[in-house]
């Protein structure tokens, strides 16, 4: 019977048993986009100011049709610019940096910004594949823990145009596991 309901739950939801275990409602966004949903653990061990700045913005619903502007074959898919351009952000103020020895992997989320350490705001990013000449210089704040498949659907951009994107993969939803429906 439990076997029976472990399966249910991984084909329904598409998260192993053993990782829903470990998944902390609070600190658990679900990122749904055409292809299916991404399940991203936050790490607020990590960066505790970036998790709870994606955290207000995800129950504000800001990141709801938000497109995925940026996105290079191989690398990552950056999203969260409201204007779609890079350029953008919340109304929020910037974040100061929170560096960590930890590794830019595939499935990491990282936070854009500019060349000013400082000048994270909304906009994140999903790693396709290891970026380690990232490490130490972007703020690591959350990993894929079910639906990397998903990820890999994004609609790449162009690559002589630094992965712009024509036509962009869109974030459907985003919301909090705690807050789901």
């Amino acid at each position: 019977m439990i076997k029976a309901l472990c399966l249910a739950f991984v084909l329904a939801f598409g998260v192993t048993y053993a990782k829903a275990e470990t998944l902390d409602p609070a600190n658990t966004v679900y990122l749904d986009t055409k292809d299916g949903r991404v399940v991203i653990k936050l790490r607020p061990d990590l960066a505790p100011k970036h998790v709870e700045r994606i955290k207000t913005l995800v129950k504000q619903g800001f990141y709801n049709g938000i497109v995925f502007h940026r996105v290079i074959e191989g690398f990552m898919a950056q999203t969260g610019d409201p204007t779609g351009t890079g350029m953008g952000g919340s109304s929020l103020p910037n974040l100061m940096s929170e560096f960590s020895p930890q590794p830019f992997n595939r499935g990491t989320l990282g936070m854009a910004r500019s060349q000013d350490p400082n000048s994270a705001n909304s906009q994140f990013f999903i790693c396709f594949g290891p970026a380690s000449f990232l490490n130490g210089q972007y703020t690591v704040f959350g990993e894929v823990v079910s639906g990397m498949d998903v990820v890999d659907k994004i609609k790449k951009g162009d690559q002589a145009s630094n992965g712009t994107v024509r036509q962009p993969d869109k974030i459907i939803k985003m919301q909090m596991m705690q807050d789901a429906n």
